[in-house]
């Protein structure tokens, strides 16, 4: 899916009519991921299953990092956290949710694709970043009633592991896997490893 640098006026993203066109390409392009691959999600399939112009897609996404990006943070719901004031079990539903939303082939291809683009693609370092940001903010209001928040660092010691069970060593990163990364975890962020 390829996009040329254009200049259209934005959607405004309080119109609901502007949310129920993005959240129904964003379904359709989760759909598609899987069936077609990165390569076979061209702008025109995309546009014409989810019944929009090209135009409306260069509107709401002017490159496909943006796009990427969306299926990424709005994938499916897997069982999103409660904030909450036990650390440790807001670490670990936000790990287990990680795990379930990775999982997801359309959210999987969408997060190795911008991983893969962002060291030669302004564009999907930028993806990246503002997945980064989103993912720790997000964390950080769970661990609001507890009185933690976290740097880039300690969020980066707290998912990176993970990724790296799943993506490099292909294994599964069970239960018992993500309880002792949560204790070690806990041990970098003052926090005693106490169990529940």
């Amino acid at each position: 899916m390829s996009m040329p640098p254009v200049h259209r006026r934005q959607p405004n993203p309080s119109n609901p009519r502007v949310q129920r066109t993005r959240a129904r390409i964003l379904a359709v392009a989760r759909e598609l991921l899987p069936e077609v691959g990165l390569t076979g999600l061209t702008t025109a399939l995309l546009a014409e299953r989810a019944g929009v112009t090209r135009q409306t897609l260069y509107r709401h996404w002017p490159h496909r990092a943006a796009l990427l990006s969306d299926v990424t943070l709005q994938g499916p719901d897997v069982g999103y956290p409660e904030p909450g004031t036990d650390v440790r079990a807001v670490a670990t539903g936000w790990l287990l949710s990680l795990r379930a939303g990775i999982t997801v082939p359309a959210t999987r291809t969408a997060a190795l694709a911008i991983a893969a683009e962002a060291d030669h693609d302004a564009d999907s370092a930028q993806a990246m970043a503002r997945i980064m940001e989103d993912r720790l903010a997000a964390l950080n209001r769970l661990l609001e009633p507890s009185g933690l928040q976290i740097t880039g660092e300690q969020y980066a010691l707290l998912y990176g592991p993970l990724l790296a069970r799943l993506f490099f060593d292909r294994a599964e990163a069970t239960d018992e896997f993500i309880d002792t990364l949560v204790t070690q975890w806990l041990t970098t962020v003052g926090r005693a490893p106490a169990r529940s």
